[in-house]
């Protein structure tokens, strides 16, 4: 079976702005063979606990209610191996390092670049 490996993704964005939503759905749609949406953190973890396929977490971690961070903790303690990347406004010192502890696998700041995020799948996918 020879599959296309640009279109081998399953991708969950978890984002609760609509307009960045959108703009991550355009920079990996050629990466994803299936794209889920959630805007909310709790529902993010019942995603991933009922989709134990999914490849890739692009994690807001500014989220209502539940938050990224703690979306983040509970997905790792039954999935380990998801790749989480953490989509952050707030750029600050220690951001990072806070997004890491959590579990996330990488980070990237908003506003996010279409290069930068697609370096990131690169790294983590190899396509």
């Amino acid at each position: 079976m020879n599959e296309n490996p640009i279109k081998s993704l399953k991708v969950l964005i978890v984002e609760d702005d609509e307009s960045n939503c959108q703009i991550l759905t355009l920079s990996i749609r050629k990466f994803a063979k299936e794209i889920i949406i959630s805007s909310f953190g709790d529902e993010a973890v019942e995603i991933c606990r009922n989709n134990p396929d999914i490849d890739l977490i692009l994690m807001d971690m500014q989220l209502p209610e539940m938050d990224g961070y703690e979306a983040t903790r509970l997905i790792r303690k039954f999935n380990t191996t998801v790749v989480i990347i953490a989509q952050t406004a707030y750029a600050l010192y220690g951001d990072k390092e806070k997004t890491l502890e959590a579990g996330c696998t990488d980070y990237i700041s908003k506003p996010i670049k279409r290069e930068n995020l697609t370096k990131l799948i690169q790294k983590y996918f190899g396509i």
